[in-house]
């Protein structure tokens, strides 16, 4: 596939995402908008204030710089730029965030459909924060970051969905592509050591191996990896997003478990 036609179904991944994520939003009840969520100090109404930011950012609005009180979640300055932008909208009311949200997802889909992007290392017009991303990882991100915060809302609320999605799909694709990573370098076990993960209600599996200059990489199968582990895809996406740790899922291992817990408790990936 040419770098023009995947960037394109990237484009399209995102803008269902944000369709998906617009009507989760719209249909909240009031009293749960203050809602505590998996993100520390953020409600249900700070994922879509949050959401709302970057895409203003991304259509072209302005930055938002606000004073930010220091607070246990704020840990780097991606953590202070994020929150510049969730407490320029803290009085903004569920029905302007959302309509905040399709106006720039809008805009910046016409400009997309305009000059749309055909070389994925070339870089965006913007960036949030003006972050080096190139187009490859800025629309790559997106989708995911919307889907994310979509079931972080979703847990929040008590209302699961939106798994058989193909915002879904590029998610735990993307989560399922930094196996490699996790267990070349996080864990870092000995040459020869292979870890399969599989989800149980989504037809995913991914096995990486660590070869004989220490990396490791996706391979297509192992008839009997150091480990296989299986466990939900809610559970993959809570670990990999950093939600929540590995005591709150229930996975299942084959073979050596302690390699398998080390492996599923480095997997905090998102971007």
């Amino acid at each position: 596939m040419s770098d023009a036609s995947r960037l394109s179904e990237l484009v399209e991944t995102w803008r269902t995402a944000i369709a998906e994520f617009v009507a989760l939003a719209r249909d909240v009840p009031e009293d749960q908008w203050h809602l505590p969520t998996d993100l520390e100090g953020w409600s249900v109404k700070d994922n879509v204030a949050h959401t709302a930011h970057l895409e203003g950012v991304l259509a072209g609005g302005p930055e938002e710089t606000l004073a930010v009180e220091e607070a246990p979640h704020i840990k780097d300055l991606g953590g202070l730029y994020t929150e510049q932008g969730v407490l320029a909208r803290r009085e903004r009311s569920m029905a302007e965030l959302t309509e905040e949200i399709e106006t720039a997802a809008a805009t910046r889909y016409a400009e997309l459909q305009a000059d749309p992007p055909t070389d994925g290392k070339a870089s965006p017009p913007r960036t949030p924060g003006g972050i080096g991303w190139n187009n490859d990882t800025l629309l790559s991100n997106r989708p995911l970051d919307i889907w994310m915060h979509n079931q972080d809302i979703r847990r929040a609320i008590g209302v699961p969905g939106d798994y058989d999605t193909v915002t879904a799909r590029h998610t735990l694709a993307k989560f399922g592509g930094a196996l490699p990573m996790v267990l070349g370098k996080r864990v870092a076990p000995p040459v020869g050591t292979s870890v399969r993960i599989r989800i149980t209600d989504a037809d995913a599996t991914w096995t990486a191996v660590i070869g004989e200059d220490g990396r490791a990489a996706l391979v297509e199968g192992v008839d009997s990896p150091t480990v296989a582990i299986s466990l939900t895809a809610e559970e993959f996406v809570v670990l990999s997003g950093g939600r929540r740790g590995i005591e709150a899922t229930n996975p299942s291992f084959e073979g050596d478990e302690a390699l398998g817990r080390a492996v599923l408790s480095s997997f905090t990936v998102t971007p």
